[in-house]
Order: structure tokens, then sequence, then C-alpha cells
């Protein structure tokens, strides 16, 4: 099974490094050739309206459109969630997403790189331990469509908390940055979700 890192900017390195330490084999994505015979793409977290003009001058925003659009397996951290959402606000309007995901997100709602902070969230698809989040100028996520799983959520003073992680079919994405701890298990999931896709 091979994975493929697109690799235009972002946390790249670590999510590569992620994905070694389990033992699957990685291709960084710098144009549409390395598309070809993925199993699994991850967009990484980064500044997304600089990753969004980098996916249009290098060519890869229409294949990968396509290839997600046929079911391509994906996973989206923090800038990828914002790229995979269906709708964003306080972008660029001429900023383009792939609409993988039925997600409507803020860029920047946990305000900027000073208001950044760390908790720990439950998530019960990965057992008991809680798992720590890194958020850096994270999206909010202020919608979910009927078909999105919400996997972790924020508290919030509403008492509802807000979405964080949320899976829709074989795409998964974070507000938050998982490459950032040593914790592999969202990594270890995305695996299995790949895995899963290819039976």
């Amino acid at each position: 099974m091979t994975l493929g890192i697109l690799a235009l900017q972002g946390d790249v390195r670590e999510h590569t490094a992620a994905f070694e330490s389990l033992g699957e084999e990685v291709r960084p994505v710098l144009g549409p050739e390395d598309l070809v015979g993925l199993d699994g793409v991850v967009v990484p977290g980064g500044e997304s309206t600089t990753l969004s003009l980098l996916l249009e001058s290098s060519g890869l925003f229409d294949p990968l459109e396509a290839a997600l659009r046929e079911g391509l397996p994906a996973f989206g951290t923090c800038a990828g969630m914002i790229l995979l959402a269906e709708r964003v606000l306080d972008g660029r309007e001429d900023q383009r997403r792939f609409a993988a995901v039925e997600l409507t997100v803020r860029r920047n709602a946990y305000g900027r790189q000073n208001a950044s902070f760390e908790c720990d969230l439950g998530v019960e698809v990965l057992g008991p331990d809680p798992l720590h989040a890194v958020f850096i100028r994270a999206p909010v996520v202020e919608e979910t469509g009927p078909d999105v799983e919400v996997l972790a959520r924020l508290e919030s003073g509403d008492g509802a908390g807000t979405p964080v992680l949320c899976r829709q079919g074989s795409v998964l994405v974070t507000s938050f940055h998982p490459e950032l701890t040593g914790d592999r298990r969202l990594h270890q999931l995305f695996v299995e979700m790949t895995k899963e896709k290819r039976r």
C-alpha cells in the first residue's frame, strides 16, 4: 500500500515520519504523475490559501479532485480540512476546494498563532485513552452534513461541543495537528480506512 503526502507546503515531514513509523510506504505528491497508484492521500496542515494556489500552479488540483471523486481515501489536517470541506467561510472568494466532505468550516476561527492551544480529546473509536490535540490557527466546523460522523468534539460553552474530528466515507479530517504529537492512532485509523476501501 502506498500513501501520498501532498508535499507543496505544510507539515509534510511530520506526516511522513508518522506513517513510516507504522511501516507504511509514503510518496511525496508534487505533480499529477505522483497520484498514479496511490491508495490514499494526505492533505497536511499549512496555509490553506497558499496550498490552494500551489495546487493550481502545479497542475494538481483538477486531477486530485477527480481522484477524490472516484473515491481515493483522504486524510486532511487543519488546512487540509479546509481544502477538503464543501463550504469555507472567511476565505478568499476565488479559493477552490475539493468538497470531499460535507462540512462548513470557518478559517482561523480559534484565533491567530498566539492563540494556539493544546488539549486532550475523548475519541471513542481510538479507545479509552484521550488523544492529545494541538490547535494552531485552526478552522472551526460550523455545520456538518447528514453523512458526516463526528468522532470528537471540543467542549464549548453551550454544552454541545464543536466538532474537531470528522469522517465521511473514506475521508478523515481534523481541525488540529495529530502529526505534531507522538500518538499515531489517527494515522493508524486512516491506514485501516484505506485498507478497508481496497477490499
